[in-house]
């Protein structure tokens, strides 16, 4: 009796779960880099689906249509289709995953041992093999962020594994660090599965420290302000050498992010750590050089940090939780640690062993590079409230205070009568000052060296920051995607995006080719929906100026 009852009782306990999850979205007035964190739990049963069904299947929403294949250069239709075992042998141990529609599934697999105790504040060291059969049908607990997050957790270093149930040949492996400014997010966030599926790829989210756990520096600290890089370079190790087990290639390595996670893969780019890990990147608004505005003003807070700067806010938050050293804080409970998170937006330290030089004018890995950003980002970091504050009386006098000096050739650019608010107008200041020519810079650099450049804006409706995500993730589980037109959008960008992975050079079905991005005129593709083209973005985001000012 007591045996059936508790099985009863573990049915109900899935049933609840499954019941009350809650699909997640981009938060359109979010201010950090990466949008809103979506909230909601992800510890259910089967993370990441808007619906699940039984046995440990799920599928998407119920609008979402069968994924169709539209990468171009996919493996030989003659090589024959294997179905992948759902227990596999990993570095961590042996796990067993679940069948998902198309999909395999491993979820909430442990790649480092839990940097709680004496491993707060240290690099991360791999998971050690766990005895017996561990269940993947769970996601891990998130990381602790800054925002209220139910689940989250210290133990957080955790991927999922998501690839196509049947498959030719070895999988291109694309290994995804998510968004939310360093301070927030997580891996299981991105249900990966239209992608896997579609492109015929493996697809690894990643789980890192965020906010205090992930980017604190002290005086002597060792690893201090790098402890989320070396997570997310760890995890990438982890899915390098766990390819073959999963049907994946060890030798075709994508690392991709947005937001950042992109400005984690560009500051990644320019370590020793590259070499024989990834052989290509993708970055989705977030190049190196990029700002972001705080209170509405562009250029204010940057991703990257001095070391020396980093220790010396680590030190103001210890004093202010009454601590003096690490020893002290590796005390306190994470309650009281969480608050000060928020300080840690953009706190990636430069100056140290990992990351020796600032990534903006460190030099880069020379592979082939995949770099998008927004038309609108900008929409995002100025709320409705502060646009308001914009007039066209006190238009130009923020200009004046905000540019000294450039405010004739900036009205002249950004005249208030050109777009339909004043605020509209100084959304489009921060978009190119701050994202759009920034990126376009760094796209230069790198095509002026020895790598492959492929440079894109993403301008499908409200091409805000974040905007894009739903066209390769179902984020939070919710098939975000209303039109046909979007849904034709989403194929192609899935299409470029499995093939970048799998050859170097991204191509698409029923698409525009994608030319390789040269200099200051471009190419750039338009992402948008109807006809992909080619833009001329230095000229519509106004480059040349900002590049003076």
């Amino acid at each position: 009796m007591a045996q059936r009852i508790a099985t009863l009782l573990a049915v109900l306990a899935l049933v609840l779960t499954a019941c009350t999850s809650s699909p997640g979205g981009s938060d359109p007035g979010g201010a950090d880099p990466g949008g809103a964190d979506p909230g909601g739990d992800r510890s259910a049963p089967i993370a990441g689906t808007a619906s699940s069904g039984q046995n440990g299947t799920s599928s998407p929403g119920p609008d979402a249509p069968a994924p169709t294949a539209h990468a171009t250069g996919s493996p030989d239709a003659t090589t024959t289709s294997t179905i992948a075992p759902l227990t596999v042998d990993t570095t961590s141990g042996r796990v067993r995953g679940v069948t998902q529609g198309g999909t395999s599934t491993w979820l909430g697999v442990r790649y480092a041992e839990p940097p709680t105790g004496e491993r707060r504040w240290t690099d991360p060291e791999p998971a050690r093999p766990r005895p017996g059969v561990t269940e993947a049908n769970r996601a891990g607990a998130a990381c602790v962020q800054r925002d209220v997050r139910p689940g989250e957790s210290e133990d957080c270093l955790f991927v999922n594994v998501t690839t196509p149930r049947e498959h030719a040949g070895n999988l291109p492996v694309m290994v995804w660090w998510h968004g939310g400014g360093f301070v927030n997010g997580s891996g299981a966030d991105y249900d990966a599965r239209r992608l896997a599926e579609a492109g015929q790829v493996m697809v690894v989210t990643v789980n890192y420290r965020l906010g205090v756990f992930g980017y604190l520096a002290l005086p002597g600290l060792p690893g201090g302000g790098d402890f989320g890089l070396a997570d997310q370079i760890l995890a990438t190790r982890w899915a390098r050498d766990n390819a073959a087990a999963f049907g994946g290639d060890p030798g075709r390595v994508t690392v991709f992010g947005e937001s950042a996670g992109a400005m984690s893969v560009c500051a990644f780019l320019t370590t020793d750590e590259v070499e024989g890990l990834v052989q290509r990147a993708a970055m989705s608004s977030g190049d190196c050089g990029v700002s972001w505005p705080s209170s509405g003003i562009p250029g204010r807070a940057t991703p990257y940090v001095s070391l020396r700067k980093a220790q010396q806010r680590g030190l103001a938050e210890a004093r202010r939780l009454g601590c003096t050293n690490v020893q002290c804080l590796r005390t306190r409970p994470t309650a009281d640690l969480k608050p000060v998170s928020g300080q840690f937006l953009g706190a990636l330290a430069y100056g140290t062993p990992l990351l020796p030089e600032h990534p903006a004018t460190a030099r880069s890995a020379d592979i082939p590079v995949l770099s998008s950003v927004n038309r609108d980002e900008g929409v995002s970091f100025v709320s409705a409230r502060r646009r308001a504050q914009f007039t066209g009386l006190t238009y130009p006098s923020y200009l004046a205070n905000t540019f000294p000096g450039h405010e004739t050739p900036l009205l002249a650019r950004y005249p208030v009568e050109k777009y339909s608010t004043p605020g509209r107008a100084w959304t489009a200041i921060v978009t190119d000052s701050a994202w759009a020519c920034p990126t376009h810079r760094g796209n230069v650099r790198r095509a002026k060296g020895n790598s492959p450049v492929y440079a894109a804006e993403f301008a499908g409706p409200d091409a805000q920051h974040a905007a894009d995500l739903p066209y390769l993730f179902d984020r939070g589980g919710f098939y975000a995607l209303k039109t046909p037109a979007q849904r034709e959008l989403s194929a192609t960008m899935i299409g470029y995006w499995s093939s970048f992975a799998r050859t170097g050079v991204p191509s698409a079905e029923k698409a525009a080719a994608w030319p390789a991005f040269t200099g200051d005129d471009g190419p750039t593709l338009l992402l948008r929906t109807g006809r992909v083209t080619t833009t001329d973005f230095a000229a519509h985001h106004h480059c040349g100026l900002w590049d003076k000012i």
